[in-house]
């Protein structure tokens, strides 16, 4: 072999160039690869490492696509390539192409949240505003797309970047999702889980459009204002008190409150009172008249009216369980918030087994839309 052989030789191998990215940042998504003039020369070193993909751009047409591992660049590697370039012999002069490596790795606990409260409509509470914020992860799933789609010609896109346009895409379909779930507004807050499961699904197309995969989302907390909160508590401890025992127990309070009050006469005048009221009580419960003493005493026929009769109370069935007894205004209610509907079991005192809420005649009123029968013909 000659001198000029061992020379061409050499230089053939100085001009090998090795084509890699080593990743030194946290949010790096898609980095482009600089060359002088993007020119590549025949027969390069392509090293694409775990967690990246390689990128090749032509004159804005995506190329072809490396997936980890270690490539020659020439005509058997760049088969798209080489058909955009027209080469049909090979090519032994540098080429031009861009080179995009992207970050296929997965990216965590992304934070999302709504900037301004959005309206919801309640059937007991009317138009309530609500907030909500929490985290998702996300990795780019087609690289080619995303770098057509999203990068373009940015040579350094970052986690910041795409989390603008991410963070917009969730907060959107995150309120369309919540405002067609029509759930009761206290049950946002104890039904994240399956609110999030659903916020993924729905949003898993708009992120495969443009290349990247919703691995996981998570709602970590609805709220609303303080005020809205308070009538939602008050709400439903009504809704689970018992009436009658609330008022004993508060007269028990008052009159201990006035015993030990050491105000004079008008302290012991109140304790008296309240005693008073709290004795009427008891001896009601007791079925004894106030000022009569205990015992086998005869009974005097009352002097007024007799007393008004018991409401109607009526059990029902949720998801297999039995519920209830609650009084006829209680039971629309129910209706009308769709936590019972036409089929749901009902049962009172008086019928022999559990019957459909359509089947029964008083509350046939839920339904909507009774008229009255035919007048007779004379």
């Amino acid at each position: 072999m000659g001198l000029f052989d061992e020379i061409k030789k050499k230089l053939s191998h100085e001009f090998i160039d090795i084509v890699e990215w080593l990743d030194t940042s946290n949010d790096t998504i898609v980095h482009r690869f600089e060359r002088y003039q993007n020119e590549i020369k025949n027969n390069a070193q392509l090293i694409v490492r775990e967690g990246q993909h390689a990128v090749f751009v032509n004159e804005g047409q995506l190329a072809d696509v490396f997936t980890p591992g270690t490539y020659t660049l020439n005509t058997k590697n760049l088969p798209i390539l080489t058909t955009l370039k027209g080469w049909k012999y090979g090519f032994d002069s540098p080429f031009k192409a861009e080179v995009y490596f992207v970050n296929t790795r997965l990216f965590t606990d992304e934070k999302w949240g709504t900037k301004n409260p959005f309206m919801l409509s309640d059937d007991r509470f009317g138009l309530v505003e609500i907030r909500a914020f929490g985290t998702y992860s996300f990795r780019i799933n087609d690289p080619g797309k995303f770098v057509v789609d999203v990068v373009g010609t940015d040579g350094n896109f970052t986690n910041y970047e795409v989390n603008e346009h991410l963070k917009s895409l969730i907060v959107t379909r995150f309120t369309d999702t919540v405002g067609e779930a029509n759930l009761p507004i206290e049950l946002y807050a104890a039904n994240t889980s399956e609110l999030s499961e659903t916020c993924q699904e729905v949003m898993q197309p708009e992120f495969n459009r443009v290349g990247i995969e919703l691995e996981r989302f998570y709602i970590e907390n609805v709220s609303m204002p303080e005020d809205l909160k308070k009538e939602i508590f008050e709400y439903s401890r009504l809704d689970k008190l018992d009436m009658t025992k609330l008022s004993q127990f508060k007269a028990a309070k008052a009159m201990e409150a006035a015993a030990k009050n050491e105000g004079g006469t008008a302290g012991a005048g109140m304790g008296m009172g309240m005693g008073f009221v709290l004795a009427q009580q008891m001896g009601s419960m007791m079925g004894q008249p106030m000022g009569q003493p205990f015992g086998n005493q005869p009974q005097q026929a009352p002097s007024g009216p007799p007393p008004i009769p018991a409401q109607t109370t009526y059990f029902y069935a949720v998801n297999g369980q039995q519920a209830g007894p609650v009084n006829y205004d209680r039971l629309k209610e129910l209706f009308a918030s769709r936590t019972i509907n036409r089929d749901t079991l009902i049962w009172k005192q008086g019928m022999e087994n559990w019957t459909s809420l359509k089947e029964i005649d008083e509350l046939k009123s839920f339904l909507g839309g009774n008229t009255p029968p035919p007048l007779p013909s004379a």
